[in-house]
């Protein structure tokens, strides 16, 4: 337990670290962003690749595609049923808020810092998740809200997942292993320093992102928000404790169940018209909420 603290306590401090160099001028919020591309593009790739390279296929592991897909479904529907009453824009706010897992920027990073061997579990869930974080869920929330907005097409959706280098390296470690294909020793010995950089990156871009600063009178919006999404988290984690799979696909789906909320949910909440502000301060909350919850459920379960 004092490991998986101290783990924890060390991811805590990167954030930190991040938030500081923002607050003291030394580095600015759209340094962030810079960070953000070459997480995305490199450190988080290349650790899909390290982790990926003995992967075994088995047919539970291809259920956690359907599970990526589901999980968000049954996520849009609890939101959509408990945000009946409110106005057009925070109906929507909601539950993108609730909906979506951060795989690649948090859990991913979370794992890998503590469970590495189960990183392959958690891609075979990306692989849905990235299906509805592409477009899957603006198509299910724009249709269920009544919402005037054009929904994605299929092409359009296509294009965002072939363009996510993640995604592709899913796509191509996935049938390499299928076909029990290895690449060469040298790519995994390149790629092995760029990976261990991910987890730092990430929980340091995540400091700069933080927002922790916002109106009184919108503190109640953003409290329903985060009641719902782990209130829900955390009846999923019940649940998934009750399924017959291994022990580490348990604790992964847990993990992600209590994560937090995704760029795509903050991207999506302020193109349906909620203030950057509120989406920022929801999402900096989510994230100092989560690294505690997620630390927790390591330690018990």
């Amino acid at each position: 337990m004092g490991a998986i603290l101290l783990n924890s306590l060390g991811l805590f401090v990167i954030i930190l670290i991040g938030y500081l160099t923002k607050r003291l001028n030394l580095l600015m919020k759209a340094d962030g962003s810079m960070i953000s591309k070459i997480v995305v593009n490199v450190t988080l790739p290349a650790a899909i690749i390290v982790n990926l390279q003995y992967l075994a296929v088995k047919n539970q592991l291809l259920l956690l595609i359907v599970a990526g897909l589901v999980s968000n479904l049954v996520m849009i529907l609890i939101g959509h049923f408990l945000s009946r009453k409110q106005e057009q824009v925070e109906r929507e706010f909601l539950m993108y808020g609730v909906s979506g897992y951060n795989i690649g920027n948090f859990a991913i990073p979370f794992v890998q810092s503590f469970i590495p061997q189960a990183i392959p579990i958690l891609s075979f869930f990306d692989i849905g998740n990235s299906v509805m974080l592409a477009g899957g869920s603006n198509v299910v929330i724009e249709g269920i809200s009544g919402s005037d907005e054009e929904r994605p097409s299929v092409k359009k959706v296509l294009g965002r997942l072939f363009r996510s280098v993640p995604f592709l390296c899913y796509l191509i470690m996935l049938s390499l292993r299928i076909l029990e294909l290895d690449l060469p020793e040298a790519v995994f010995q390149i790629a092995q320093p760029i990976a261990d950089a991910n987890t730092f990156l990430s929980m340091f871009m995540i400091g700069l992102f933080l927002e922790l600063r916002l109106p009184k009178k919108d503190l109640a919006l953003v409290g329903r928000v985060l009641a719902i999404k782990y209130g829900a988290g955390l009846l999923l984690v019940a649940f998934f404790m009750l399924l017959p799979f291994p022990v580490m696909i348990k604790i992964v789906l847990c993990l992600v169940s209590v994560g937090p909320i995704p760029t795509f949910g903050v991207i999506n909440s302020v193109a349906a018209g909620m203030r950057a502000e509120v989406v920022g301060f929801t999402s900096s909350l989510s994230f100092l909420i989560s690294l505690p919850l997620m630390t927790s459920l390591l330690i018990f379960l």
